[in-house]
């Protein structure tokens, strides 16, 4: 500062951060006498300077010590490199099969689908909170939360639209949906280009260089993104976590040992009580997307006075969290939440704590004092977060079990497909054994079959030659599919 104040009359920076220790993966301070020094000239040629830089600047604050573990740094590049290249790679796939080159109007969003919408307002709060990362020395914040995004990007909006862009006419709706993708991916090269400068110079030049929208040879000449607020939705945001939640419930109870229903078998209908008529609307408002996701036929809203049987809720004190703070009167905290009934559980969820009275005394619990519980009624199964309740009914009856049928030989197709080599566009005819199980679900679901296969037949006969040997549920027969 001093030198730098005598030659040019203003001192030398604003801001200054003192890095942290690299240690090994036991916190162990590296040194050659202990052997536990790891080579950055070995894991660069391995993993890639990209991978090393995005996960030694993310997986701590820049002050703090970083424990170097190779294993969790291999996770990180399949995990978002890995989802990044397949994300790309499902759109590059689908683009060059439509021509799509952005070369129409961009869509307004707001004319723009629904899904199309929650995604675009998460990236607009993506471009903010990486942009405050940046801003406040805190390059670790953006890391994760560009980590977050690139999981509900793949996971959530590209699988849940994957039939907007199965379509074959290139409609309005799909160019929206091309657009939306093409503008997450682009502006996804933007926000990482200081962290994987190399990843994303590719991606940006792959996206750039087909569309020609922007004047810039490289990434790192365009222009960082800014946050539209306009494009922000924070209600569809709030129901599309609801969505997300309650899919999440229903099959993490799907794949409890002691139910394992596969979601691929179709079920009658799940409750979902809620905490006020907001609620309510929010869940109903994306109810079709749940359903489509968690494969059941329908949805019903539980609210207070509804005389709900299924869903009961018992409360219980967390005797290890209240002990030390309430010492002897912890027996009378403890009968008073026994006795908590909806309203309570409702204050709790909502605002994760609640008031009671200790001897005449308010007492302050968090949800984190209380352990809640259902118990499950015959024929349903009860799961639950601090946000969302979901009682699932499991009864099938015979329909169901043919339409699970039919999804699981409509599974067996696309994998077929797929092992022969053909086109996503590519249509076929199939032939499948006359067997007497599933006789009457494939007569029953034959065009729902034809539909999601790309079949323009389906024949159910008794003489199949050079078919494929299938089981679905312990019953053998052949299967045959032809272009």
């Amino acid at each position: 500062h001093a030198i730098a104040t005598l030659a040019f009359d203003k001192i030398a920076y604003k801001n200054v951060v003192s890095n942290g220790l690299v240690l090994d993966k036991n916190g162990v301070k590296m040194s050659k006498r202990l052997g536990n020094v790891v080579d950055p000239f070995k894991m660069l040629p391995l993993y890639g300077a990209d991978t090393v830089r995005w996960y030694m600047v993310g997986n701590a604050a820049p002050w703090d010590n970083l424990k170097f573990n190779e294993a969790h740094m291999k996770e990180s590049q399949q995990s978002y490199f890995g989802t990044l290249f397949n994300t790309y790679f499902f759109f590059a796939q689908y683009a060059n099969v439509d021509g799509f080159d952005f070369s129409q109007d961009r869509i307004p969003v707001s004319e723009r689908r629904e899904m199309d919408r929650w995604i675009m307002s998460k990236l607009n709060n993506l471009i903010a909170d990486v942009e405050a990362a940046l801003s406040d020395y805190e390059p670790h914040r953006g890391i994760k939360a560009m980590e977050a995004f690139l999981d509900e990007l793949s996971n959530w909006y590209v699988r849940l639209s994957r039939r907007i862009f199965w379509k074959g006419e290139l409609t309005v709706e799909k160019i929206a949906a091309y657009q939306t993708l093409y503008e997450c991916l682009l502006t996804l090269s933007k926000l990482m280009a200081s962290y994987a400068p190399f990843y994303s110079e590719k991606l940006y030049g792959d996206l750039n260089g087909i569309t020609g929208l922007e004047p810039f040879e490289s990434v790192h000449l365009s222009q960082f993104p800014v946050a539209n607020p306009a494009e922000i939705d924070a209600d569809l945001e709030q129901r599309m976590v609801f969505a997300r939640e309650i899919t999440s419930l229903v099959h993490s109870i799907r794949k409890n040992p002691q139910v394992n229903v596969k979601v691929r078998q179709p079920l009658a209908r799940v409750l979902v009580p809620v905490l006020d008529e907001a609620m309510a609307q929010q869940v109903l408002a994306v109810q079709d997307i749940i359903l489509s996701e968690v494969n059941v036929k329908a949805l019903e809203i539980v609210r207070d006075g509804d005389g709900n049987t299924v869903i009961v809720k018992k409360a219980k004190a967390n005797f290890k969290a209240l002990g030390a703070r309430l010492g002897q009167k912890m027996k009378i905290a403890a009968e008073a939440i026994q006795k908590f009934g909806n309203p309570e559980f409702a204050e709790l969820a909502k605002h994760g704590k609640i008031t009671i009275d200790v001897e005449g005394q308010p007492f302050e619990l968090t949800s984190d004092d209380v352990e809640i519980r259902t118990d499950d009624v015959p024929g349903w199964r009860v799961a639950g977060n601090e946000k969302v309740t979901v009682a699932l009914d499991l009864t099938l009856t015979d329909t169901l079990k043919r339409e699970g049928l039919a999804r699981e030989v409509v599974s067996r197709l696309q994998a077929l497909r797929k092992e022969s080599g053909l086109e996503v566009t590519d249509r076929i005819a199939v032939q499948m054994s006359d067997v007497l199980e599933w006789h009457e679900a494939l007569t029953e679901n034959k065009d729902y079959i034809c539909n999601e296969t790309l079949s323009n037949s389906l024949e159910i006969t008794s003489t199949i030659t050079d078919g494929h040997s299938i089981e679905i549920d312990g019953i053998q027969g052949w299967i045959k599919i032809s272009r």
